[in-house]
């Protein structure tokens, strides 16, 4: 398709709009979580030692904590800062490297939880991982 076929809203392409929502959406979601943690360090040491008691993930909890940290805080800050230089009418690289770690981040967790054995809470990063998906896709096209 070619891009001066797009339906566009107030001038600005439709797929152009869900780029920037998917940037946004996902800078929320990560840098919320991010930051939930990096906050309240303790409480979710403590709930995730419980979690992980009798997977053989148990005596990593410390360092997975450490690592989906800083995956987090980097995807929704990479996605924050894409999403910002999209409205501006810049580059999308930084967005598609903020849905880039959200996708990491997400199998990241989904393994977590399915090693957990929490199969419903794996089926609940579902939604997040088709949105990153989604966003893959919508950079794929340009806009």
């Amino acid at each position: 398709m070619n891009p001066s076929e797009f339906i566009t809203v107030c001038g600005l392409p439709l797929i152009f709009m869900a780029q920037i929502a998917i940037a946004l959406f996902l800078a929320v979601l990560f840098v919320q979580s991010g930051l939930d943690k990096v906050f309240n360090w303790k409480g979710n040491k403590e709930w995730l030692t419980g979690h992980f008691a009798n997977s053989p993930l148990s005596g990593m909890v410390g360092f997975m904590l450490f690592v989906i940290t800083v995956l987090e805080v980097s995807a929704g800050a990479l996605s924050g800062i894409g999403g910002i230089l999209l409205i501006l009418g810049g580059s999308s690289t930084w967005a598609i490297y903020g849905v880039f770690l959200s996708c990491i981040s997400l199998i990241a967790l989904f393994f977590g939880q399915r090693m957990a054995q929490d199969y419903a809470g794996a089926g609940g990063l579902v939604p997040y991982f088709i949105v990153t998906i989604i966003g893959f896709w919508l950079f794929s096209i340009p806009a």
